[in-house]
C-alpha cells in the first residue's frame, strides 16, 4: 500500500485511539494522557498528508439552478482545510436565489429553522452512473447556525463530537456511488427521509436520489460533494472532481468561492 494512502487508512484509528487514551488517563490511567496527546499529534501530522496524485473525473452537476460554490478547491487544498474523510477536493454547494430569500448570516435569531432556507428540499441528483454502494437516512435536519455564538459552538465543541463519534455524524444523511472504474461520490447532508435509492440501486447520472437537507455537521442547509477512493469515508483518499460544462474561463471546471451555478449550464465544483 503507498505511504500516502496507509496515512489515510490509519487516520480515523488513530484519533479514536488517542481521544480514548486522554480520557483513560484523566479517569487514572498511568500515562494515559500524554500517550494520548502524542497519538493525537501522530493523527494532527497525517491529517496533513495528501493523498496520491490522481486525474480528474468529469461528472454532472448534481444540483440546478442559481447555486454558489463556496470552500472550492480553485481557492485552496485541502479545501476545507482537512484530508480526513476523503475532502481534499470536496465542494460545498448552497442555494443562493436573486430574491434574496435565503437568510443572511447574523442576520436573524442564532438557531433558524432548515425550512427557512431555500436549499432545503430542493432536488439532488447522482453527479455519476454507478452503483449506490451506501445509504444512511437516519439523522435528523437540526436547526441552522446562523449567528456568530452557534456557529463557534459548532467549530468548536459540536464538530469536533461529531468527529470522534464518526463518520455519519459528520457528514449525516448520505449517498455514495460507485462508478465502474472504483470512483465513489459522495453526496452528504441529505434530507431524512428523502433517499431515493438503497445500496445495491444502479443509479444514471442526473437521476434524483434525494433531497437537500441539513443533517450531520451542517451550518445551514447545503449540499456537500466529493470524490474518493473508497465507499469508507473515514480512510478514503479525496480525488479531484471536474463537471461537465467547464469553468466561467474555460479553464478546469473548478472557479473560485461564490461562483454561481448558472440554470441552464451548471459550471463549478
Amino acid at each position: 500500500m503507498r505511504p500516502r494512502v496507509l496515512a489515510a487508512r490509519v487516520r480515523p484509528v488513530l484519533l479514536l485511539v488517542g481521544v480514548l487514551l486522554v480520557l483513560a488517563g484523566v479517569a487514572g490511567l498511568p500515562a494515559g494522557q500524554l500517550i494520548g496527546v502524542a497519538v493525537l499529534m501522530v493523527f494532527v501530522v497525517l491529517d496533513r498528508v495528501a493523498p496520491p496524485p490522481a486525474p480528474a473525473t468529469v461528472v454532472e452537476p448534481p444540483v440546478r439552478g442559481p447555486w454558489r460554490a463556496l470552500n472550492s478547491p480553485a481557492t485552496r487544498v485541502p479545501s476545507h482545510g482537512t484530508h480526513g474523510l476523503g475532502q481534499t477536493h470536496a465542494i460545498d454547494l448552497l442555494l443562493d436565489p436573486t430574491d434574496g430569500s435565503r437568510p443572511r448570516f447574523g442576520s436573524g435569531p442564532q438557531w433558524r429553522a432548515a425550512a427557512e432556507y431555500p436549499a432545503f428540499g430542493r432536488p439532488v441528483h447522482a453527479p455519476l452512473t454507478g452503483t449506490v454502494v451506501r445509504a444512511h437516512d437516519r439523522r435528523r435536519d437540526h436547526r441552522a447556525r446562523s449567528g456568530w455564538l452557534s456557529l463557534a459552538y459548532l467549530l468548536l465543541a459540536e464538530g469536533f463530537v461529531r468527529q470522534v463519534a464518526g463518520t455519519r455524524w459528520m457528514v449525516g444523511n448520505h449517498v455514495v456511488v460507485e462508478a465502474p472504474d472504483g470512483t465513489c461520490a459522495v453526496l452528504a447532508h441529505l434530507r431524512r427521509g428523502s433517499l431515493r435509492v438503497r445500496p445495491g440501486d444502479r443509479v444514471t447520472a442526473g437521476q434524483q436520489v434525494a433531497e437537500c437537507g441539513n443533517s450531520g455537521n451542517s451550518s445551514e442547509p447545503h449540499l456537500h460533494v466529493q470524490l474518493t477512493d473508497s465507499a469508507r469515508l473515514a480512510g478514503s483518499c479525496g480525488r479531484p472532481i471536474t463537471v461537465r460544462g467547464g469553468a466561467p474561463d474555460g479553464s478546469d471546471g473548478l472557479p473560485g468561492d461564490d461562483e454561481l451555478l448558472g440554470t441552464d449550464a451548471p459550471r463549478v465544483m
